[in-house]
């Protein structure tokens, strides 16, 4: 039977069918009314979900008969830095071009300009499917994404010049915001735009460095255009073509990802336009252009997981030690249900995350862009509801992924024993792959930062209580019953925090904090999925069993008052 990479995963289709899409998709679709203008627009939400059914189907196909079967090929051979020209693996040249030729790019533009209107949901979907074939095919494919923010905050200019040619694949793109000097830092960029005032038109020149695809077609530049400032409010957003003035200097050799080309650029003198408004190119665009790629990062991490989890259960299956096959012992299957609940718990974090980016993104745009008369209290109430929710779960599921994705490869490898630690499987690929997912786009630590003020303000508790409230029976009750009771502990752990009033002590505090709340919104999000599905349960008991004495611990180390790492600290790193 031919691999299909959303058949064979019933997990995925069932978020498909259950994520609650259908206030997103009609606000996309305009209330249906898109399809008096375009044949190919669904008619109502069933013909949506449909519609999505088959676009999913379609690159699964793709991912599990054409792109899995060349990742191997594509990370020995990787992309090559040859005369100042940049070049893809033979692969992987190949497999862009039949995801262009399938007309899968633009998946999220509208269809205006070529994109297929689809929410970030489905998007997500389609790069976790990716990743798990080669995910260094997802970076490049990611990319494609800017042309989201273009669309947000570009001019109409720009986004026809632009976001068509996205949209066929004529032209890739690039996110370019880090420097030799500002990495997490983003407020410390230096490279300049200036603006000839006789003519207007701007110029960048400087250096950028960790680019990943830097070699791209079309570049997104957060640069410096108001002379003298030093802090983020005197950088802009810029969208630039590549000219003879934009230079690879060099491409990193990596652990892993090598299908991606990461860059070393240098900018003279080239040609470029404002996008936006000045001064807001990093408090608002590269947030939203971040926010953006954290999700992307999320789907690729959950992707990779997926694919080192189906390959130590093969193995586990086949490999016979002592009269019987290694799944038979106890260590080695505990690892191999730890990985499946694990990714599970990740998938439904993910998907209910965007989701409600999706909601934020489409209230967002009721607010600037709707008619007057119906952009009442409740849609700007809503609105700033839905922003600080996902601005609390993009991150947490960030960290959340990506670290799974760590662990799942570890054990993965693990599994396979010595024969892993050899390139004949593709366990250690998917441990190299995995590492950079919980660094770039944000470690892990930063993604905790920026999910810590949501955390101890309690954002998420009218959504843990909808589900609290569910008619659960039987074991779903008692399971639900626990959860609160984590919850409880959560809360006093999170008031104790602040009412130390210790800005050191809360971040001292936050990576526990983050994993408490991670974990309290994932059971509750696992105990609904088995609500709506009772084949489920298993996995919901499973992860509540594991998460809670975990959750019980770290709440009795936040309310320790442990100051000895603080005060310390000095001291043991000196000896």
């Amino acid at each position: 039977m031919a691999e299909n990479f959303f058949l064979d995963n019933k997990d995925l289709r069932f978020h498909l069918r259950n994520v609650d899409l259908e206030e997103v998709v009609r606000f996309r679709e305009r209330d249906f009314r898109d399809a008096l203008d375009f044949p190919d627009a669904p008619e109502s939400f069933a013909d949506a979900l449909d519609s999505y059914e088959q676009v999913l189907k379609m690159l699964g196909e793709l991912c599990g008969e054409f792109i899995a079967p060349r990742a191997r090929s594509v990370d020995l051979e990787g992309a090559k830095l040859e005369n100042g020209k940049v070049s893809y693996a033979k692969a992987t040249v190949e497999n862009l071009d039949v995801l262009k030729k399938a007309e899968l790019l633009g998946v999220t533009l509208p269809r205006k300009y070529g994109g297929l209107n689809m929410p970030s949901t489905l998007y997500s979907m389609m790069m976790e499917m990716v990743s798990r074939a080669d995910a260094s095919l997802q970076n490049l494919v990611g990319l494609q994404d800017i042309g989201e923010t273009i669309y947000r905050f570009g001019t109409e200019e720009q986004r026809m010049n632009y976001l068509p040619r996205f949209a066929s694949g004529e032209v890739d793109g690039a996110m370019v915001l880090t420097e030799p000097e500002a990495g997490s830092d983003l407020q410390s960029v230096q490279l300049k735009a200036t603006q000839d005032p006789k003519t207007g038109q701007w110029y960048l020149n400087g250096m950028k460095r960790f680019i990943t695809n830097g070699c791209a077609s079309v570049h997104l530049v957060l640069a410096r255009s108001e002379e003298g400032t030093k802090d983020g409010r005197g950088l802009s957003m810029f969208v630039c073509e590549k000219t003879p003035g934009l230079k690879v200097r060099r491409i990193e050799e990596k652990l892993g990802i090598h299908g991606s080309p990461t860059c070393e650029l240098q900018y003279v003198n080239v040609p470029a336009e404002l996008v936006g408004s000045r001064r807001r190119g990093l408090t608002r665009y590269v947030m939203s252009l971040m926010n953006g790629a954290r999700i992307a990062i999320s789907a690729q991490a959950i992707g990779i997981a997926e694919a080192a989890y189906r390959e130590a259960l093969e193995y586990a299956g086949a490999r016979e030690q002592f009269g019987k096959t290694i799944d038979n012992f106890p260590a080695v299957y505990e690892m191999l249900v730890r990985s499946k609940v694990n990714i599970v718990a990740a998938r439904t974090l993910l998907y209910e995350t965007t989701k409600y980016v999706d909601l934020r993104d489409n209230y967002e745009h009721w607010v600037d862009h709707g008619e007057p008369e119906t952009v009442t209290a409740e849609v700007k109430e809503r609105s700033k509801f839905y922003s600080k929710v996902a601005a609390v779960l993009t991150p947490l599921s960030k960290a959340c992924s990506t670290e799974l994705a760590n662990k799942v490869a570890y054990d993965g490898l693990q599994v396979h024993g010595g024969t892993g630690y050899m390139k004949d499987f593709n366990a250690e690929r998917y441990a190299r792959d995995a590492r950079i997912t919980n660094i770039y786009e944000g470690t892990t630590q930063l993604q905790h930062i920026a999910a810590i003020g949501g955390v101890t303000q309690r954002v998420l508790d009218p959504l843990m209580d909808e589900i609290s409230h569910l008619p659960f029976q039987g074991k779903l009750r008692r399971l639900a019953s626990a959860v609160d009771m984590g919850r409880e502990r959560l809360k006093h752990a999170a008031a104790y925090v602040l009412s130390r009033d210790d800005s050191e002590y809360q971040l001292l505090m936050a990576t526990r904090l983050c994993n408490i709340e991670t974990a309290i919104f994932s059971g509750y999000l696992l105990l609904r999925d088995a609500f709506a599905d009772e084949s489920r349960t298993p996995l919901a008991e499973r992860y509540i069993r594991e998460a809670l004495p975990v959750v019980e611990q770290d709440c009795a180390v936040v309310m320790s008052g442990d100051y000895s790492i603080i005060d310390n600290k000095k001291d043991i790193l000196d000896m």
